[in-house]
């Protein structure tokens, strides 16, 4: 339920190289309580349901405390609906590093953020090194315009020429 997150994130180039190399695909909404020195995120990820408390980060976005529950979908559904700002829906592909000892986790897009297509890695050290799929791109770990919750208030249709042609 709680422990220290670690993660890094990258841009993905165009085009659908992560959907052929995936070995799983799932549909998520979610959508965030308004809060004060955390985050608390509601999410449905398929027939599933989570209730996420995230720590601010004070090493710059690379890590921060992480709290997660297992809800019903009948709760989250009401939780969804106290959620400031609509909500993110996404597919979430899981793809192996090229040396098979990580999961990235590929995030596709809808909506508003049409277009955007993000990859993270958890890792158990943040020196930890690992291995980039191809089609994994430029790192943006720690940079605000990436943050789900952000996205909500400042859509990638907003500022997507912002980005090299690459990556959107």
């Amino acid at each position: 339920m709680s422990g220290l997150e670690i993660e890094r994130k990258f841009l993905v180039r165009k085009g659908n190289a992560y959907q052929r190399v995936a070995f799983s695909c799932s549909r998520i909404r979610q959508g965030y309580i308004p809060a004060e020195g955390a985050t608390v995120r509601v999410r449905t990820r398929d027939d599933h349901a989570y209730l996420t408390i995230k720590s601010h980060s004070e090493d710059g976005g690379l890590s921060r405390n992480e709290f997660e529950k297992e809800i019903t979908m009948d709760e989250a559904n009401h939780l969804l609906r106290l959620c400031k700002g609509g909500v993110i829906d996404k597919c979430r592909y899981l793809v192996p590093s090229p040396d098979g000892l990580h999961t990235f986790e590929v995030d596709e897009f809808y909506g508003d953020n049409e277009g955007l297509v993000m990859a993270e890695v958890e890792l158990a050290d943040a020196d930890e090194p690992f291995e980039k799929p191809d089609f994994i791109g430029e790192e943006v770990t720690g940079d605000r315009r990436f943050y789900n919750s952000h996205l909500l208030r400042y859509p990638f249709c907003l500022w997507r020429n912002t980005l090299p042609e690459a990556y959107r």
